[in-house]
């Protein structure tokens, strides 16, 4: 599903974020990418939707080289992956409901499809009793499964969670992770950044580590080792 092949990324000529990275991510996989701060995770992630261009080599969606498309093609392309960040993203001025309205509104639905779609995806992620919440409203847990639910109501075929519990406590975090876990099962692949060493020991599932922009494990069913 998403291939990348002999990538490099350098940064003002002599900083290496990528080093001649080779990956394959299958679809259906649960996909932990695991190293300490700097190891290029984030860099990795953002080659998928193009917010970051190598230096060298490229990156496939499928049959698509990611960075040669055209604005419209990106465009389409990242309408298929949905994307959970550390600090969440949310619009402080709507509340739960109109984060998750916002986003298929961009994306085209109609009023009907956001009417039926948005309590079904809140209920999902536990969040029906906040509603008519503002994100100031919400606890730090509740505001990142609020993102979650924005992330996948367009039903995308990939969610990239970057460090999605950085700013999380540990029942948080596992809450978290559960629902990860949970939109896997469903079908949807997941690639996860972390440099939780308990969080991977609960997902049980493939593992890949990095650390100076390089891939140095990869294991299927892996363990946090650095």
């Amino acid at each position: 599903m998403i291939y990348f092949n002999n990538v490099s990324k350098i940064h003002n000529g002599d900083s290496v974020a990528l080093d001649d990275v080779t990956l394959t991510v299958t679809a259906g996989e649960f996909v932990s990418i695991v190293g300490h701060s700097g190891a290029g995770k984030t860099t990795l992630v953002k080659m998928i939707l193009a917010d970051e261009a190598p230096s060298a080599g490229t990156v496939f969606f499928e049959s698509l080289d990611v960075h040669k498309l055209k604005s419209s093609e990106l465009t389409k392309l990242r309408r298929r992956i949905g994307v959970v960040f550390q600090d969440f993203k949310l619009l402080s001025n709507k509340t739960a409901y109109e984060n998750i309205a916002f986003a298929m509104e961009a994306a085209g639905k109609t009023n009907e499809e956001i009417a039926s779609d948005v309590p079904h995806v809140l209920e999902l992620v536990d969040l029906s009793n906040k509603m008519h919440h503002f994100p100031s409203q919400m606890s730090g847990g509740e505001q990142q499964r609020l993102s979650i639910a924005r992330a996948i109501i367009n039903q995308p075929e990939v969610i990239i969670a970057d460090e999605p519990t950085g700013n999380l406590d540990p029942v948080n975090t596992y809450e978290i992770i559960q629902i990860l876990k949970k939109i896997n099962d469903l079908g949807t692949t997941v690639i996860l950044t972390t440099h939780n060493r308990g969080i991977i020991e609960s997902i049980k599932g493939r593992v890949v580590t990095m650390e100076k922009g390089k891939i140095v494990r990869d294991d299927k069913d892996g363990k946090y080792i650095i």
